[in-house]
């Protein structure tokens, strides 16, 4: 039997994040989610909860096409196949913004910065983003210089912010 729930159900951490109206269903004892950009409902994990929770965030707040958005891209880590969870895509079709999340419980130590900072290495993004869906880091990368700083929050999507 197969229920689906248009909105995020009691038992589910609430989030340093909006909450949305998401689409979940209870199939054979798991819990699925919904997600708009895969187009299918995927198990929901305490991380998936913060994955889905900062891409409503990034297409509802801060105003990022749908269409720019890769979700759980692969990659190559020192020779290892890794997979980054939110890759956004400027119009040009350049890696812009790269986003590691974690499940609510993890602490966002020096070794979830250093796995983003790996996964970066490959990406090139100019901006980087770090969550547990409670706190959340971002960071501006000048990879010519490089340098970085971080950032209060996401960049507002405008065309003017993904050329830069």
């Amino acid at each position: 039997m197969s229920n689906t729930y248009l909105c995020a159900m009691p038992q589910l951490p609430a989030l340093n994040l909006p909450p949305f109206p998401f689409q979940l269903k209870e199939e054979g004892g798991k819990l699925y989610i919904f997600d708009e950009i895969r187009k299918k409902h995927l198990i929901l994990t305490p991380e998936e909860w913060v994955r889905q929770h900062f891409i409503q965030y990034l297409i509802k707040e801060r105003n990022y096409p749908k269409g720019l958005i890769n979700i759980e891209g692969g990659l190559k880590v020192n020779e290892l196949a890794k997979r980054s969870d939110i890759l956004l895509f400027n119009t040009q079709g350049e890696k812009y913004l790269l986003v590691e999340c974690k499940a609510d419980t993890v602490k966002l130590t020096q070794k979830a910065f250093d796995q983003l900072a790996q996964y970066n290495i490959t990406h090139k993004a100019r901006i980087i983003v770090l969550t547990n869906g409670l706190e959340h880091y971002c960071c501006e990368i000048d990879h010519e210089n490089k340098t970085y700083q971080f950032l209060q929050e996401v960049p507002v999507y405008t065309t003017e912010t993904l050329k830069r």
